[in-house]
């Protein structure tokens, strides 16, 4: 499961909107007031909280980009230069674009709450050459899925002041729905069972869930530092999956094959980064994101072939203030490890009322 899926999928809160929101100029000193300095967003995480009585709307689109290959050899080599056996090569692609709608609130201010409902839309393209088939011949196996996302609702707290040679912390607590549709509900390339030694078909969803399919809980800690000219931010999060029982999923001919408790592994993050203000209007941020997704259990037993499987990114964001209610935010991400997307792009336009 990304933590796309990772498969996951994702709230992202900008941190520059609240400033414009009083007027002030994006990048300038810290304010007098207590609240934390904006930085160009690029984490989930937020910084500066919405004021008390404000409403921001935050239309949002996100693209992301992977690919990953895939060779196994089952048979026996002669010599260094012949196998004898067969050959399993399988190519993955995957485009997922999500559309969002965020709500904040400001209950005070120090106290924000957040709804989000996403729209997916996902497409897979995978190039296989599959085992005990004995075929010379590439397949391409396409499949899609679209539809509403996970609503998340989510509420944050800043604990402190800060100030001068002082950090500010912010708390937060995300709640994740199952709205979107189940993996375990689309229809899987089977008859009767997907694994085992009277498994037939490729295994693979005929269409793609929108959604990850388990309530999640995630508790955070922000963390931002001003030290001028620049500002130094980071968290630390971790997402909880509540495990499901008596799961079935769908395979061909209307049959379900029983799955019976799945645990889908938790979530440790961590991330950090800098900001720098170009000018009174624009912000540019560079950062780093990491999460370690553990194990998926069946049955409490550890799925075979799930690892602990380690997510890092490299982040640049850019926000520009439009006007004291419109702010741009723009960020791309690039994948340093296998399971982690190539590129992330990201563009949102927070608007206050």
């Amino acid at each position: 499961m990304r933590a796309t899926a990772m498969g996951l999928a994702v709230t992202m809160a900008w941190w520059g909107s609240a400033l414009a929101q009083q007027g002030e100029a994006v990048g300038a000193p810290p304010p007098q007031d207590g609240r934390p300095p904006a930085v160009a967003p690029l984490f989930e995480q937020p910084g500066v909280l919405t004021p008390r009585g404000k409403l921001v709307l935050e239309p949002s689109l996100q693209f992301g980009y992977s690919s990953s290959n895939r060779v196994v050899l089952v048979g026996y080599t002669i010599i260094p230069a012949l196998l004898i056996g067969l050959v399993d090569v399988r190519e993955v692609k995957r485009n997922t674009t999500t559309a969002a709608v965020t709500g904040r609130y400001g209950l005070s201010n120090r106290l924000e709450l957040e709804l989000k409902v996403p729209y997916v839309y996902r497409s897979d393209s995978t190039v296989s050459r599959e085992i005990f088939t004995g075929t010379g011949v590439d397949r391409v196996f396409d499949t899609s899925g679209r539809g509403v996302g996970d609503a998340e609702l989510a509420l944050r707290y800043q604990l402190n002041d800060g100030g001068v040679d002082k950090p500010y912390y912010v708390a937060g607590l995300r709640f994740k729905s199952r709205t979107g549709t189940d993996p375990f509900e689309v229809l899987t390339d089977c008859s009767q069972r997907c694994v085992g030694p009277n498994a037939t078909g490729t295994g693979l969803p005929l269409d793609l869930p929108t959604g990850s399919g388990f309530y999640a809980l995630q508790p955070s800690l922000t963390w931002l530092y001003a030290s001028d000219p620049a500002i130094l931010f980071g968290g630390v999060n971790y997402l909880y999956n509540f495990k499901r029982h008596n799961v079935n999923r769908k395979v061909l001919n209307g049959e379900w094959e029983p799955l019976g408790t799945i645990e889908a592994g938790g979530v440790i993050g961590f991330n950090f980064g800098v900001g720098l203000a170009l000018n009174d209007k624009a912000l540019m941020s560079f950062g780093y994101d990491h999460n370690s997704i553990a194990r998926t259990r069946q049955n409490g037993v550890a799925v075979p072939g799930s690892v602990r499987t380690q997510l890092g990114t490299l982040l640049v964001g850019f926000s520009y203030r439009l006007s004291d209610k419109r702010t741009v935010n723009i960020a791309v991400g690039a994948g340093l490890t296998r399971d982690t997307p190539d590129v992330q792009l990201s563009f949102r336009l927070p608007m206050t009322f």
